[in-house]
């Protein structure tokens, strides 16, 4: 059988460089080198490359985090190139990226969501009014990133203005959410038209951490990832249920994760992820290895998807 020309996208130019850059290293280590023949591209120098050979490129898969890789910016580019990658176009990684989009498309999907007001550069704070209106803890984040950057709980209204300054410097825009405290979960689907839920994660920082932050995403030992989480058959079929909700209403292909928190019983949406974290002990694959699947198994589905939907657009 002929061996599939796959060009493999990690590093960039966004803060998550270096998350980027180790996930394309264990994916390529897990990839099946009797099926591809793996090129290695770094967005961040390795563009007009790509570019020349793309006509001997079967598929692309973007290991890339945050802008320019998560955003439909690079997806774009492969668009034009006429080469078939993995997980969503640009359109769903756009709205998935920008986290005012996905507030909207949320409740236009009649998902429940925290309480949130958005600021732009140069609107005048005023945190009073942000804790009448969301209560405290409030939780400050920028607009568009990805793994927790620039994200703060703040407790009282005193260090509300270096939380939005520290958010600020992420973007032009940010998301002042109210604070829910309850257990976090995290829901990965995979599938075009059809979706397959997979068994959800419970995430426990540890107690030198309030949330899943940067430190606790990739620092190994700090947090406790629980597959399947403990929740009850009800309360997990509503989280997959929410999951896939989710992917269809931000327009996702491929597959992607979305992370809530249940709280009394209760279920919120917080964000959902188009190119989740892709190390072998990332959220998405324990999941998948949970149902069955191992890493190298589910680069291959990922892989395989992205071709088919490319070939259905012909």
């Amino acid at each position: 059988m002929k061996k599939i020309n796959l060009a493999l996208l990690s590093g960039g130019i966004s803060s998550e460089r270096e998350v980027s850059l180790n996930s394309g290293n264990q994916v390529y280590d897990a990839l099946d080198k009797e099926k591809y023949n793996i090129i290695r591209y770094d967005p961040k120098m390795d563009l007009p490359r790509l570019m020349d050979e793309a006509s001997q490129i079967d598929a692309a898969l973007i290991i890339l985090h945050g802008p320019y890789g998560e955003d439909g910016t690079i997806q774009g580019l492969l668009e034009l190139l006429d080469i078939p990658y993995q997980g969503s176009g640009v359109l769903g990684s756009a709205v998935a990226m920008n986290k005012l989009s996905t507030k909207l498309l949320y409740e236009n999907a009649g998902l429940p969501i925290p309480p949130y007001l958005v600021l732009e550069r140069g609107d005048k704070l005023d945190p009073a009014d942000c804790a009448e209106r969301l209560g405290l803890p409030i939780v400050v984040k920028p607009l568009e990133a990805g793994s927790s950057v620039g994200m703060s709980i703040v407790k009282n209204e005193s260090s509300m203005v270096a939380a939005a300054d520290k958010a600020f410097e992420h973007g032009e825009a940010i998301l002042v959410e109210a604070y829910i405290n309850g257990i976090e979960l995290t829901a990965g689907v995979v599938g075009n038209k059809e979706l397959q839920a997979l068994p959800l994660i419970e995430i426990i920082p540890d107690d030198a951490h309030e949330f899943f932050d940067y430190e606790a995403k990739y620092t190994a030992g700090v947090t406790q990832e629980i597959c399947p989480a403990r929740v009850d058959a009800a309360l997990t079929e509503k989280a997959q249920t929410y999951a896939k909700m989710a992917h269809r209403a931000l327009f996702c292909e491929g597959y992607s994760r979305t992370d809530m928190i249940l709280s009394e019983g209760e279920m919120y949406l917080l964000e959902t992820n188009t190119i989740p974290g892709m190390t072998a002990t990332s959220l998405l694959p324990q999941a998948a290895q949970a149902a069955g699947i191992s890493f190298t198994k589910l680069l291959d589905r990922l892989i395989e998807l992205g071709i088919k939907r490319h070939s259905s657009r012909k």
